[in-house]
């Protein structure tokens, strides 16, 4: 949206100045895009007078002038063929910038004459695109600014342009007089009124008008009256230049005054030559195969059931879009028909971008006009085109009735602080609704029809607090309800989750956000799929299921990243999965996938590949992040989509806290995942949380005794796994050993037996181990193992 200062004030009254004003408009949300001051340019130049010109020595066209200047006489050589003595000029002085020719004076020599500056030119001046001659001004004072001599004499020479950007919900700024209100709103000055008067018919008007009973709600009102013994020509240059201003093209009066009145007051208009049109006017959709030829020089295929204002020939208009190039008004005009309609604003956008149209009309009817001044718009542009052009003007003809759009919504005072935090007296929040145009009954705010935006109480705040400006906004911090610790706001839960993701970024894992919906096939994959967890409006195909884990989602972002050359990845994600549609039938889950070598290759050989002790190792860091116990064990009850033998879950007892391992390579094969591919699962849930919920961590429990470390190999079964003997020598002594682990495997024995070998990590708590004591546990060790696995003690 684009004015001049001198245009705002056609509507305001006010002593501001430019900056005040543009500093006011960003600050009530009319953003200011672009300032364009033409005074700003001229600030240097000053006025003198010609005392003396004669011809140059070498140079026909060139004469040297004895001019007298703030600074005493000076030598200017100048080609204008009105440079004379006498006149009175504005001078540009060694060092001064000229912006029409791009150059910063210096003194220079032409034509072996020193020159010490130049009389300005308009168009040098960037004033006008005259150039013929320097300027001669009929009165002035030698030394006296420039820019204080326009101000007195041609103030719309230097009247700076406003450009401002405008939100699709203020439809209210897309004229002149609504940005004067908020102006004067904030208090900037006094909002002038717009005085409407009637204009009365002088005859019937010979054009009817009608709407298609169909678009009724699409072109709920239409009016518009024929005047005739007008006469069409150039308008006057006060309405040029006005419109010049801001980037339009001066037509002839009868379109100019239309588009003055879209910006200044913004009420789109249109008008037919009435010569040109043939029978009544009707509002209908468009048939099928119908072409218009708009105001744009080009020829539009009009989609079907579009709005246009037809005649007996067929379309003469886009509704609320563009006018047809066929009924427009040109210089022999004598006789119009000037329309003043509301058209539904969706509508109007549909139709816009359905046949890619954008002009000033569509721009304000799709964003909404104020439906009550459809018909005091029309009067108030019937009297500028008789003052303008002549002529008389028929009775106002009319089709529909204009939308009821009174709505009032309870202005509460109190909600100005708790919403926004201003503190403002609730005097001033009823004037400053009754200076935006609300009108107030009781605590109950009539919505202005301009202000289409306004749909509620909160609304109300938030225009009294733009105008109050949130500048005025003090951080202050929140009160505590009682001195000391403040209770915890996160649950022990999103504590945990926190944990989590933290420890799993750190382990050097991306974390991956995908959707919680995968196709039934996957699903299936992972046991899931059921008709449980349909969902009932998919978005697409691959989205119909309820997700029964977070790896389905984790292996499809590895085949992505793989097929774009990226083989070595490291991936985790934290959400929901589901095993049912029911509430509560969700669980909150930590997984994470390796899939590739574990580095870049190097000269070193320390790239290898994936495997499942990685998993194991991040798996049991996450959970210590977490809190959960160290001492779980490891069993096999593995889900389908994990190796059988390749895979272990950490449990305590029947509770499982998590599973490791690699992937099924069916499911690989299913998901295009190249493998290697190694991944866990986190049930944050299920690690037991602390009985004691204290805000701190609880005390370190640390020995200073000698731990001691014994060794055993046993000769056991095939079939006997490496768990089982570690879990049972972990049991012989809970108190006491600390740890136990394998460090040595061998098979082939002469029986087909095999041998593995463990260590026991014995750590003290009260005193240091004597031999008998080491001795006594290691006999409770080995009769644990040949308890539980008939396994012997290697000789």
């Amino acid at each position: 949206m684009k004015f001049t200062l001198s245009w705002l004030k056609e509507h305001l009254e006010t002593e501001a100045t430019l900056d005040q004003i543009t500093e006011a408009l960003t600050d009530l949300g009319l953003e200011v895009e672009e300032v364009a001051d033409p005074a700003a340019k001229l600030g240097a130049f000053t006025l003198a007078r010609v005392l003396h010109a004669e011809q140059h020595p070498d140079a026909d066209r060139l004469r040297v002038c004895r001019v007298l200047t703030d600074e005493g006489e000076k030598q200017i050589v100048c080609g204008a063929p009105n440079a004379r003595a006498g006149i009175t000029v504005v001078l540009a002085k060694p060092g001064d910038y000229v912006p029409g020719i791009d150059v910063t004076l210096g003194v220079g020599k032409i034509r072996g004459v020193e020159s010490h500056g130049m009389m300005a030119s308009e168009r040098e001046l960037e004033l006008s695109d005259e150039h013929d001659g320097i300027i001669e001004l009929p009165s002035g004072e030698v030394g006296q600014k420039f820019t204080d001599w326009l101000r007195a004499n041609a103030p719309e020479k230097i009247d700076p342009m406003i450009h401002i950007k405008i939100t699709p919900n203020r439809p209210d700024a897309l004229g002149v007089h609504g940005i004067a209100r908020d102006l004067a709103a904030r208090g900037l000055g006094v909002l002038k009124p717009v005085q409407t008067v009637t204009v009365e018919g002088r005859f019937d008007s010979p054009v009817r008008v009608s709407i298609e009973p169909s678009l009724a709600e699409k072109a709920p009102f239409f009016a518009g009256r024929v005047l005739r013994g007008v006469k069409n020509g150039p308008s006057p240059d006060w309405l040029q230049k006005r419109l010049a201003a801001i980037g339009l093209r001066p037509i002839n009066a009868l379109v100019d005054i239309t588009n003055f009145f879209t910006f200044d007051l913004n009420r789109p208009l249109h008008v037919f030559d009435m010569a040109k049109v043939s029978g009544d006017l009707h509002v209908r959709p468009a048939a099928a195969g119908e072409e218009i030829l708009a105001l744009d020089g080009k020829t539009h295929a009009l989609p079907e059931g579009a709005m246009v204002i037809a005649d007996a020939n067929g379309p003469e208009s886009i509704a609320g879009i563009m006018g047809g190039e066929h009924s427009g008004c040109d210089g022999d005009t004598t006789e119009v028909f000037l329309e003043s309609a509301y058209w539904d604003p969706i509508t109007i956008a549909a139709t816009g971008r359905a046949m890619k149209i954008n002009s000033d009309a569509r721009y304000r009817f799709e964003r909404g006009v104020d439906p009550d001044f459809t018909r005091p718009g029309l009067e108030l542009a019937t009297r500028m085109i008789l003052e303008l052009c002549g002529g008389e003007a028929s009775d106002v003809v009319t089709a529909g009735a204009v939308p009821d759009t009174a709505r009032a919504y309870r202005l509460d005072p109190a909600r100005t602080a708790s919403l926004v935090g201003l503190d403002i007296p609730e005097a001033t929040q009823r004037a400053t609704l009754e200076a935006l145009g609300f009108r107030m009954q009781g605590d109950m705010a009539q919505v202005p029809s301009w202000r289409p935006d306004v749909l509620g109480e909160a609304d109300l705040v938030e225009e009294i607090a733009r105008v109050a400006s949130l500048t005025r906004l003090e951080g202050k911090p929140l009160p505590r309800p009682r001195p000391g610790v403040p209770k915890p706001i996160l649950t022990p839960l999103q504590v945990r989750e926190r944990a989590a993701r933290r420890m799993a970024a750190a382990l050097g894992y991306n974390e991956c956000v995908t959707y919680s919906f995968i196709d039934q096939a996957t699903a299936a994959l992972f046991g899931g799929g059921a008709e449980a967890v349909r969902v009932e409006n998919p978005i697409s195909s691959e989205m119909t299921h309820l997700r029964p884990d977070l790896l389905p989602g984790l292996l499809a972002a590895a085949a992505r990243n793989q097929s774009r050359g990226f083989a070595d990845l490291a991936l985790f994600e934290l959400g929901p999965v589901f095993w049912g549609g029911e509430p509560g039938e969700q669980a909150l889950q930590l997984s994470g996938l390796l899939v590739g070598a574990t580095g870049p290759r190097d000269p070193f050989g320390t790239r290898r590949k994936v495997d499942l002790y990685d998993a194991k190792a991040d798996a049991e860091a996450v959970l210590g992040a977490i809190g959960a116990p160290q001492k779980a064990q490891i069993n096999r009850k593995l889900d389908g989509w994990w190796h059988p033998g390749r895979a272990g879950n950490i449990a305590l007892g029947p509770n499982l806290l998590a599973t490791f391992g690699e992937i099924h390579p069916r499911v690989l094969k299913a998901m295009d995942v190249k493998g290697p591919a190694v991944g866990f699962t986190i049930r944050l849930a299920n690690a037991p949380f602390p009985k004691v919920k204290a805000p701190t961590r609880p005390a370190l429990q640390i020995s200073d005794l000698q731990a001691v470390e014994r060794d055993f190999a046993f000769v056991v079964d095939p079939q006997v796994e490496a768990l089982a003997l570690v879990n049972a020598a972990a049991g012989a002594d809970k108190a006491l050993i600390e740890r136990v682990t394998v460090f040595d495997q061998f098979t082939g024995l002469e029986d087909g037996r095999k041998s593995i070998a463990i260590t026991a990590r014995l750590q003290p708590r009260d005193r240091t181990l004597t031999d008998a004591d080491i001795e006594a546990v290691s006999r409770k060790i080995i009769e644990k193992v040949q308890k539980a696995t008939g396994g012997t003690l290697r000789g």
